[in-house]
């Protein structure tokens, strides 16, 4: 054997030892970095989990927060209170009480006090605001789309915390998770978020930011104790800290 094909072996036998040391030897463990999603200044950050279909309207992360904003309050269609004996507090209540006809949105009651002119028969009840078209639509898809319970990860996927704007990314959150309740004449806890100056006074001294976040000292929002998708959450904080301008 020539000194070249003897160097060539030595060699390998260094690499393949150093290996199987680096194997052996306990490694410390750390959280991918695609995960991390606390610094809003991020264009695009990736959180894990099963990101959701855009043509599929999931009940528990689309649906439901609607509904509870709106309708599940006290007086109205909580547990407590069970208006007509009416409970949109969860699927399945919704599905025992709100007369889903899974396929036809239009022969659905749910739907159908939703769209109603009647004042009497409106829902959410005046003086309260009704729900946007785009809220209304989405109920509708998830009626005709069977009513199904199909759950994802709301978070899950690219997530863009710069340049949010609020017409086109905070106000369509707001009117999801928080307008039900700050909206109207009486809006909860005096704040209205039916405006964009409504909202930009609620981002002083934290107070929005340490509601939606659930932070110590804060009354937790949305009240039913379920924080939003912590991608909204850090959109929502990208535009606070960009000064919640009227974009």
């Amino acid at each position: 054997m020539n000194a070249v094909s003897r160097f060539s072996i030595a060699g390998w036998c260094i690499a393949l030892t150093i290996l199987l040391s680096s194997a052996l030897l306990p490694g410390c463990k750390h959280e991918p970095f695609a995960t991390d999603i606390t610094d809003p200044g991020d264009t695009t950050n990736v959180n894990p989990g099963t990101p959701c279909d855009p043509q599929v309207v999931y009940f528990e992360t689309q649906v439901l927060p609607i509904l509870q904003s709106n309708c599940a309050l006290s007086g109205c269609h909580d547990e407590a209170s069970h208006e007509e004996g009416i409970i949109l507090t969860s699927f399945t209540r919704v599905m025992q009480t709100a007369d889903i006809r899974p396929g036809n949105a239009s022969r659905s009651d749910l739907y159908e006090v939703l769209v109603e002119t009647r004042a009497d028969k409106k829902m959410p009840p005046p003086p309260r605001a009704g729900l946007t078209q785009a809220q209304i639509s989405l109920v509708a898809n998830w009626i005709n789309q069977g009513a199904k319970n199909l759950r994802c990860d709301a978070g899950a996927g690219p997530c863009t915390t710069t340049d949010r704007s609020w017409a086109q990314h905070i106000r369509p959150i707001i009117q999801t998770y928080c307008l039900g309740c700050h909206s109207g004449t009486t809006p909860g806890a005096g704040l209205n978020f039916s405006t964009h100056t409504g909202v930009a006074a609620a981002t002083t001294n934290g107070r929005l930011y340490g509601a939606i976040n659930h932070q110590q000292g804060y009354a937790a929002m949305p009240p039913t104790g379920t924080k939003m998708p912590e991608c909204q959450i850090m959109q929502i904080k990208s535009w606070i800290d960009a000064g919640a301008p009227n974009n």
